[in-house]
């Protein structure tokens, strides 16, 4: 929905329901949102943020009549699509992921292909005067990173999506955005490292040179084309379980010139002070298909952990005061989770740093775990649970 003068628009992830082939997508669209967009705008446009997985996104490129079947269903139920998440390019749900989520990684040809996909759908499904962005992994995860030739092919593959998105954007006229979301664990993971990347490679002056071989413009229009199209989802979760000063990170990312294509709502979880009832109470989070990458700070030192697992097993060698924040998205409307908190605060530190500083015109929430939420944690059902979560963030940005 749009917030009105510079908010931008506001929706959630249909990451959240099931989706890993178009026809689960396709029930989840058709059934899950129009339900939340007659409790929440029932008289104006729903701006909806689509998961496409890899056989999705192959689905659709193939069949012509289901992309139009797509556009009529959105335009039919005053619907337009803003945004696609290309993350997971494989399943998602019900099933082991992990470290498996970022692959393909970005050094590979699969992932450029699908990412064009995406793009190509967007561009011909997207309303006018719409931005549309793809949502992409921080090209790989970090201990797959093994020497600077990994990092040369991410953005060789980068450049040629690049590329790409210029060329859809002279055929078709809409401007279809990248945007590749630093995450624990990730070659991309703090917000220092993603100013570094963009700035050292992806922006770099042979990149954009790269880009105008490619393309055939001059550098001058290649090098802006890079800062047009070429971005970042900014995860207000993923930043604060790295205990980030979220205004000063958002701030450095402005400095540098680099977009947030999408301002992601999104709460982790926080354990202010480990004992061992509470690592005892923290097992039924480990128990789950994704990763739960958790940061400790203890005596003003970080140490990261792959899974919660990984922290309880450090916790029984060596207990002692420590806070722990967990990359498991927790409902934003909590911060009390009764013996948990959570990083809430985050996110309104980010919505006031927007209101007076516009950020971005994409904002959604992205709890994508309701399948996994401890059961005390649900509030009746998912429709229930995500229109509560988007009042919360209008309250937010009415209030801030």
């Amino acid at each position: 929905m749009d917030l009105g003068g510079s908010l931008g628009h506001l929706t959630y992830s249909t990451l959240v329901h099931p989706g890993d082939n178009w026809d689960e997508m396709w029930h989840s669209l058709t059934t899950y949102v129009p339900a939340v967009k007659k409790r929440v705008c029932p008289d104006a446009p729903f701006g909806v943020s689509l998961r496409l997985s890899g056989k999705s996104a192959a689905r659709l490129t193939a069949d012509a009549g289901e992309r139009a079947r797509l556009a009529k269903f959105l335009a039919d139920n005053d619907m337009y699509l803003y945004t696609v998440n290309a993350f997971p390019h494989g399943p998602f749900k019900g099933q082991r992921v992990k470290e498996q989520v970022y692959e393909p990684d970005w050094r590979t040809d699969e992932r450029a292909l699908y990412t064009m996909r995406v793009a190509d759908i967007l561009a011909e499904v997207a309303p006018d005067g719409i931005s549309p962005s793809i949502q992409s992994p921080p090209c790989g995860f970090k201990p797959r990173v093994t020497g600077p030739d990994v990092v040369d092919a991410y953005t060789r593959q980068v450049l040629g999506v690049v590329a790409h998105l210029i060329k859809l954007r002279e055929r078709t006229g809409t401007t279809v955005t990248l945007a590749l979301e630093p995450e624990p664990f990730c070659f991309m993971e703090v917000t220092a490292e993603t100013v570094a990347y963009f700035t050292g490679h992806l922006y770099a002056e042979k990149s954009a040179e790269a880009l105008a071989t490619q393309t055939g413009l001059p550098v001058a229009q290649a090098r802006a084309a890079l800062r047009r199209h070429l971005g970042v989802v900014y995860d207000i979760c993923h930043q604060a379980v790295e205990f980030e000063d979220i205004s000063a990170s958002l701030a450095s990312l402005a400095a540098a010139g680099i977009p947030v294509f999408k301002l992601q709502e999104a709460a982790a979880l926080r354990v202010p002070v480990v004992t061992q009832e509470l690592v005892d109470a923290l097992r039924p989070f480990a128990d789950t298909v994704y990763l739960t990458q958790t940061i400790e700070k203890r005596d003003g030192q970080l140490t990261r952990y792959l899974n919660l697992e990984d922290a309880f097993e450090a916790w029984k060698k060596d207990p002692g005061p420590r806070e722990w924040r967990t990359h498991f998205h927790v409902p934003v409307f909590l911060d009390d989770l009764g013996l948990f908190k959570t990083t809430r605060f985050a996110i309104e530190d980010a919505l006031r740093f927007h209101k007076a500083n516009p950020v971005s015109r994409q904002l959604e929430i992205e709890t994508y775990t309701w399948d996994v939420l401890p059961a005390h944690l649900k509030t009746g059902d998912i429709t229930e649970y995500v229109v509560r979560e988007l009042d919360w963030v209008q309250r937010q940005l009415e209030r801030t």
